[in-house]
């Protein structure tokens, strides 16, 4: 772990990716509280106020404070991206694994229906998920776990045949051990980081995809201050009040942008066939 993380340091995208990791968790962590107004407030007369000294980023169409919707809304946003994917995560890697694990025609049937699902855009999967369980913060991160689990059962399971075939596995095998323990005890722990390092890069993806589904109506609900919440109320008003929707979506951006760089960085300096790697 510590020659990963001087790899990570020597990064310029490891560094940058970090920074804006580390500016996202203290958003997370103290968005709220760093809120200038209630988020939920309205201002009836400063309603669709340009940026000025008493609100700094303007004000909506009821006259609330954009700073501080963003600010509240950082925690639910990021907390929604990083909970669907490791939920995602885990249900893929578990499928992944065990498919790998048992071979033959089980391991074929899993895979071929989980191409099957591959083949559906992951938006529209989340989409049809949400549809059928209904509109809510807690139904779309679900549906956007459950489109992420088909990839990343994918890559779990391309890692596990490669150490299915390794001399500690076949002596676990030889000693009579359990299913469930050889593939918890002895395949995960190296299988798991490259999932993580996919994991860490789909954590943008599902962002996105739930301020996707916020924007349609089908996630989080007013007056939540979700950022795709925020840009599908400020449509109506983006020509004239551009701002709007220029915060929001320049916070997506960002945390994005940060899930994006770092887990690349990541990914190359766990890759033993990279110049960082050795």
């Amino acid at each position: 772990m510590a020659r990963v993380g001087r790899i990570l340091l020597r990064s310029p995208m490891g560094v940058i990716g970090g920074a804006l990791l580390l500016l996202c968790l203290g958003l997370v962590l103290f968005g709220p509280a760093l809120a200038p107004y209630d988020p939920t407030r309205f201002h009836p007369a400063e309603r669709l106020q340009g940026p000025s000294g008493a609100f700094w980023m303007g004000t909506d169409q009821f006259g609330r404070d954009i700073l501080s919707r963003v600010l509240a809304g950082a925690r639910a946003t990021i907390l929604f991206g990083v909970i669907a994917t490791a939920l995602g995560t885990a249900l893929g890697t578990t499928i992944g694994l065990a498919s790998g694990f048992a071979g033959g025609r089980i391991d074929e049937v899993v895979m071929r229906f989980n191409d099957s699902l591959l083949a559906i855009p992951g938006l529209l999967k989340a989409l049809l998920i949400v549809t059928v369980l209904g509109p809510s913060t807690t139904n779309a991160m679900l549906a956007v776990a459950i489109a992420t689990a088909p990839s990343m059962a994918r890559i779990a399971r391309s890692v596990t045949l490669s150490v299915r075939a390794r001399d500690y596995v076949a002596a676990a095998i030889a000693r009579g051990e359990g299913a469930a323990f050889i593939m918890a005890r002895e395949m995960l722990p190296n299988v798991i980081a490259p999932v993580i390092v996919e994991s860490t890069i789909r954590v943008a993806f599902a962002i996105m995809t739930g301020a996707t589904l916020s924007f349609l109506g089908m996630g989080a609900q007013p007056p939540a201050s979700d950022w795709g919440l925020m840009i599908a109320e400020a449509r109506n008003f983006m020509h004239r009040n551009p701002w709007m929707v220029v915060w929001p979506g320049l916070s997506i951006a960002m945390v994005a942008i940060a899930f994006n760089l770092f887990g690349d960085a990541l990914r190359d300096a766990l890759n033993p066939r990279s110049g960082h790697g050795r």
